[in-house]
């Protein structure tokens, strides 16, 4: 019986690597494509007197460097660099042609490397390790030689906005770090910095070192409500306008009348009949809507809750009158005004749920009411904040604040870097 032989379908397409012509490819028997190049370049920079060569003196010996997968095949380019003399040191040296698609002495072309940062955006160096092959510590490697463990001012033009808030590195306990957020004109959000500790100091230096022209630009810093912080800020930046994030002010009332509710709820249940407790059971997530929010069964419970607890609803109700001018569109000093209305309402309701919002309040009304100046929130630092807790949860922890600095920046700026180097 006559075999004939199997042809085999195939396609052609461009290299995309400058400067070289392809010589040969073949599959291995693992099914690897290997791509042998020739550089097209004649020429070489002195590595001496750095003065263009073009008196070829040989080739060094073969290289291999890992490329941009095909179909879902490793792909290794080969290639012998050329060697140029030097007419015109005294000595005559030689040197090796340099080529812009890969760095003397990696083992994969630079394609490859940003194509392995992009995979890593949002996954682990283990993961990406094991995935394409490549040894953890060479992931990691690439990571250095990329990014760098600080910012670079240069790569700014200009800040409008900036946030600082504190992150454990740890949960339960208090190894906390700062994470200094800047958001753009274009509502673009970076990371600037993770400072080792929340002391007032460490913050003051890293706004001092911002640059001048960065530090007019600024018109902004929400700070995380912490005295040293806002101290710093004051110090550093006198000029920018602080601002205290709404939902950082509102997490703190609404802590006030949440914790009158656990309170109330524990009285209620060794005061009323079983059958009675039973009724106003599950108002805890009743008692946190606003009243617009309810739906009706909700709304049941609530009005039976306040029906025992007067205190309560008094307390509901001042929640909700706050959050209201909040929600308003008041200049600074009418809502200055209003939040101290607000204020006599609760010392005459004679409440104590209140009385830890109303010390910040006379701590922090500057930061406050400079939210009605332009509606200002920190929203990009929260936003920022739960990227890293996922960051570090995927990751099981990360404790170098440099490394920490890389992942972030990389999980923030991956896409943007590296998405069209390798496509």
């Amino acid at each position: 019986m006559k075999r004939v032989k199997e042809k085999r379908a195939s396609i052609s397409m461009p290299l995309d690597i400058p400067d070289v012509k392809v010589l040969a490819t073949e599959v291995t028997a693992t099914g690897d494509v290997v791509i042998t190049v020739e550089s097209t370049l004649g020429s070489a920079l002195c590595h001496q007197c750095g003065r263009e060569t073009t008196e070829f003196h040989s080739v060094d010996r073969w290289i291999t460097l890992r490329h941009l997968p095909i179909l879902d095949r490793k792909v290794w380019i080969r290639l012998r660099p050329k060697r140029y003399r030097c007419p015109y040191c005294s000595d005559k040296p030689t040197t090796t042609q340099r080529l812009s698609w890969y760095e003397p002495g990696s083992s994969n072309t630079t394609a490859y490397e940003q194509y392995l940062l992009l995979r890593l955006v949002n996954s682990t160096i283990e993961d990406v390790s094991r995935k394409e092959q490549v040894g953890y510590e060479a992931v990691g490697g690439i990571i250095d030689r990329y990014l760098s463990r600080e910012v670079t001012w240069e790569e700014y033009l200009s800040l409008e906005g900036v946030g600082l808030d504190e992150s454990a590195l740890r949960k339960g306990h208090r190894d906390f770090v700062v994470i200094v957020t800047a958001r753009s004109r274009e509502g673009r959000v970076s990371v600037l910095a993770v400072l080792a500790d929340r002391k007032k100091e460490t913050v003051k230096q890293f706004l001092r070192g911002i640059p001048a022209r960065l530090q007019e630009s600024l018109e902004t810093v929400c700070p995380d409500m912490y005295e040293g912080f806002i101290n710093a800020v004051k110090e550093e930046l006198p000029a920018a306008t602080r601002v205290a994030d709404r939902f950082h002010v509102a997490q703190k009332y609404r802590e006030g009348a949440d914790n009158l509710r656990k309170k109330e709820l524990r009285r209620l249940k060794q005061e009323l009949p079983k059958e009675a407790y039973e009724a106003i059971t599950g108002a805890m997530w009743p008692f946190r809507k606003s009243a617009e929010e309810l739906k009706p069964e909700e709304e049941a419970v609530l009005q039976r809750l306040f029906a025992y607890s007067p205190l309560l609803q008094q307390a509901y109700r001042l929640r909700e009158a706050l959050t209201a001018i909040f929600e308003q569109d008041l200049t600074k000093a009418a809502a200055t005004a209003k939040i101290k209305e607000w204020k006599e309402q609760v010392v005459g309701s004679g409440l104590s749920c209140f009385d830890a919002f109303l010390t910040l309040l006379d701590n922090w009304m500057e930061e406050i009411t400079n939210y009605f100046v332009k509606r200002e929130t920190s929203g990009f630092v929260e936003g920022l904040n739960n990227k890293i807790k996922v960051l570090k949860r995927r990751c099981y922890g990360i404790f170098n604040l440099g490394h920490l600095f890389q992942r972030v920046f990389l999980d923030l700026e991956g896409y943007r870097l590296f998405a069209k180097a390798v496509s």
